[in-house]
């Protein structure tokens, strides 16, 4: 199985990618996981021809190839980051490759609650409709006290926490096969998602 694992912030440091990386070492035997960046990405900004960038593009591509995807985000002031919000307006306005594609959200933060309004927050995004990702249901994986999470090797120190990510990933692949194949079954819906369009729904530009 292939999955593309997004860190999603723009951060040098962030104890989200060091989640993500420990992820695709400790899961390598069940899935192959390439970890994509979002801080060299532009910032959007509608284009007027809704030309993709090219890095825009180049994650989208990988995105779409991927069986699913896991995003880990950080919280800043009970959201997402900004970046990670302007990622998803660049897939939502040009190529939309989420929709109906298999998401797993995990999330690090420095205190004791993990990230979980940023969390509430990314699924509600993604439940728009030019998102419409399929989002795993009923599992949340927080991980808090994240500065003291890993020993110089990338190792999660926490032994709770292993064996709960562990439980949220043998689900995840689970729930990526299900959902997959009734993706594949009802094929015809996926297109008819990728037209949808604010500007017919409200008879013009959002802004």
């Amino acid at each position: 199985m292939k999955l593309v694992g997004i860190v999603g912030t723009n951060a040098n440091r962030s104890t989200n990618r060091q989640l993500l990386q420990f992820v695709k070492k400790h899961f390598s035997q069940q899935a192959e996981i390439e970890i994509c960046e979002i801080k060299e990405l532009p910032a959007f900004n509608e284009p007027e021809d809704k030309t993709t960038p090219e890095k825009i593009q180049d994650l989208s591509d990988k995105i779409v190839a991927a069986d699913g995807v896991i995003i880990s985000t950080p919280e800043y002031d009970h959201a997402i980051p900004a970046a990670l919000k302007s990622l998803i307006e660049w897939l939502s306005y040009t190529t939309r490759p989420l929709i109906d594609k298999p998401v797993m959200i995990v999330g690090a933060s420095h205190g004791s609650l993990g990230s979980s309004r940023a969390q509430a927050h990314l699924r509600q995004i993604l439940d728009a409709p030019e998102l419409k990702a399929r989002i795993m249901p009923s599992a949340e994986f927080l991980l808090g006290r994240s500065l003291e999470a890993f020993d110089e090797a990338g190792q999660l120190v926490y032994p709770e926490k292993v064996k709960e990510l562990e439980e949220c990933f043998d689900e995840f692949l689970l729930f990526v096969e299900i959902t997959n194949q009734l993706v594949k079954d009802h094929r015809f819906k996926t297109e008819q998602n990728k037209q949808f369009s604010w500007e017919t729904v409200n008879g013009g530009n959002n802004e």
